[in-house]
């Protein structure tokens, strides 16, 4: 439970920031073009995808705590960067330093080396609807927090949430068994790429992959078209006939 809090602390930040962040951007110096407000949206996952791995590597060399402290405290900086909200490309530098606390699979191998196989799919359950939690309720709060204390207070908030799940793995989860923290991975080179042709894998990486784009997509367009009051056909796409029109 303790793991599975700093993923939704982590998580509710950053996703109760989509909802709102397409309009707000449009404010900023930079944020009228769609490009930088899509950039700012997805850059944090790109620097997830990049640094996941090696953070997995760390985290087996070095140790799961450190490796996630650094994560986290990256990922609150990231926020706060971003919360100074003067600039689009302040705000996109921001959510590079937030994707840059890749901290996923840290926590995820630490909750296996933490838990008997027999319970291991129950603790990895647990984590996944806390993630699943943590977006349906970023969803339901976004609107009121934008109006409570506008974006740049919802990064600051996540900084400081990211602050508390430093202290959760302080002072609430346990160490890693001392026969298992650190360790050297094995394998290296040969074993990573062998992972990178599994076709079940790749199918997974695949689907997820997918997901994530046409998630960021509809947050970027959405909102707009929310705002316009419109309603667009799916079988239309000629704006200026009726079904298109503000209503």
């Amino acid at each position: 439970m303790s793991l599975a809090s700093i993923f939704g602390l982590r998580m509710f930040g950053m996703f109760v920031i989509l909802p709102v962040f397409a309009i707000y951007a449009e404010g900023l110096p930079g944020g009228d073009d769609l490009t930088m407000v899509g950039i700012a949206i997805g850059v944090y996952g790109l620097t997830q995808a990049i640094l996941q791995i090696p953070f997995g590597w760390w985290s087996d060399r070095f140790g799961r705590k450190p490796v996630i402290y650094a994560g986290l405290a990256v990922f609150a900086a990231g926020s706060f960067v971003a919360a100074l909200g003067i600039h689009i490309w302040v705000v996109i530098l921001g959510r590079v330093l937030q994707g840059a606390g890749a901290i996923s699979a840290a926590v995820m191998a630490m909750t296996a080396d933490l838990t008997r196989e027999q319970h291991r799919t129950k603790a990895m359950a647990i984590i996944g609807s806390t993630i699943g939690t943590a977006f349906a309720l970023s969803l339901v709060f976004s609107p009121w927090l934008n109006r409570v204390m506008g974006v740049p207070g919802i990064f600051a908030m996540t900084g400081v949430l990211v602050l508390i799940a430093i202290w959760v793995v302080y002072a609430v989860v346990p160490d890693a068994p001392e026969h298992l923290e650190p360790r050297v991975a094995r394998g290296g080179v040969t074993a990573f790429l062998n992972v990178l042709r599994d076709a079940q894998l790749a199918r997974l990486n695949y689907g997820i992959f997918t997901l994530h784009a046409v998630l960021m997509a509809v947050f970027i367009a959405v909102p707009l078209e929310l705002r316009a009051g419109r309603s667009i056909s799916p079988s239309c796409s000629d704006r200026s006939c009726s079904c298109c029109r503000p209503s």
